[in-house]
């Protein structure tokens, strides 16, 4: 089944050359099917890239999706154009009456600055105090996890002596969980950050739970009970040229950086880089979408406010 997303929206034609199936508001209305109803809440400069990254993902699954953008109403976005802004993204306000299966909160490059002193703070703990109530599963990622694991749990942020950049290898913890339900013992995953959050302080917190780690890149996966929240330290969604393009701009500014690890082959940006994470990719977002959210949420989305959950 498809994803729904407006037609005129960039990731529309990039997903239709990728055989990933889009489907028109129109067709989506002659089907009698609810489909999922995802909350995204983009806080990337580059929005366009991480629409259609995250559209890719959770589009490539046998469930029918409709993908709902939202954007903070106090922060100004200055990467993307306006008119993209005003055509396809909604504020909080405007949906904050509505019930969601899922959300999806993105990471944001100000995890060098307090929590506190972002400017969309207040707005952004307002959004996740309302997913308890009205969103089934909240999907945090990379700055995202960590403002999360901050609100709910008062776990904080480390910084990193030098930045995380590359692809790193995981392992899984507990196999028979299902958000890593088909994954194989070892697994890749792209991280780009220069915070952290110390294991010892989620595992000091009764109902979080790691269920992947590595020894280079720390904690990458973890779950709150019934898996209302989960928490993603990295970014499993990039596409292949994503590390690149971060690479290639802090160069042009002067930033003294590495290549990103395990990506480059011999570490030389001169040559394509290796995707060793699209299939991970896949099949995580799968996982998330079909049991943290389609086996659980109510048939009535008006149900998740009475934190209702069935056995579909």
């Amino acid at each position: 089944m498809p994803i729904k997303i407006p037609n005129e929206l960039p990731a529309t034609g990039t997903l239709r050359s990728e055989n990933i199936f889009v489907m028109t508001e129109t067709r989506a209305m002659t089907q009698d099917i609810r489909p999922l109803q995802i909350l995204l809440l983009n806080l990337m400069p580059t929005k366009i890239d991480t629409e259609t990254q995250l559209a890719r993902v959770l589009g490539n699954t046998p469930l029918q999706i409709e993908l709902e953008l939202i954007a903070p109403a106090s922060h100004a976005s200055k990467n993307t154009p306006q008119e993209h802004m005003l055509s396809f993204y909604k504020t909080f306000d405007d949906v904050c009456e509505r019930n969601f299966d899922g959300l999806v909160i993105t990471g944001a490059p100000v995890e060098l600055m307090d929590f506190e002193q972002v400017d969309y703070w207040p707005e952004l703990c307002k959004i996740m105090e309302w997913s308890k109530t009205h969103v089934h599963s909240t999907l945090h990622i990379c700055w995202g996890a960590q403002a999360g694991l901050y609100y709910h749990y008062g776990i904080p942020k480390r910084q990193l002596e030098r930045k995380l950049f590359g692809v790193f290898r995981h392992t899984v913890e507990d196999p028979n969980y299902i958000l890593f339900r088909g994954f194989d013992d070892k697994f890749w995953v792209p991280h780009s950050r220069n915070t952290t959050v110390d294991r010892a302080d989620i595992e000091a917190v009764e109902g979080l739970k790691v269920l992947s780690a590595s020894p280079e890149a720390g904690v990458y996966a973890v779950k709150s009970p019934e898996s209302k929240q989960v928490f993603l330290m990295g970014h499993a969604e990039y596409d292949p040229e994503t590390l690149k393009r971060e690479y290639l701009r802090d160069v042009a500014a002067g930033i003294d950086i590495l290549p990103p690890a395990n990506y480059f082959p011999d570490d030389d940006p001169t040559q394509p880089p290796i995707v060793r994470w699209r299939s991970c990719a896949h099949l995580l977002y799968a996982n998330w979408l079909n049991y943290c959210v389609y086996q659980t949420t109510p048939y009535d989305i008006h149900a998740i406010e009475t934190g209702v959950r069935t056995n579909n």
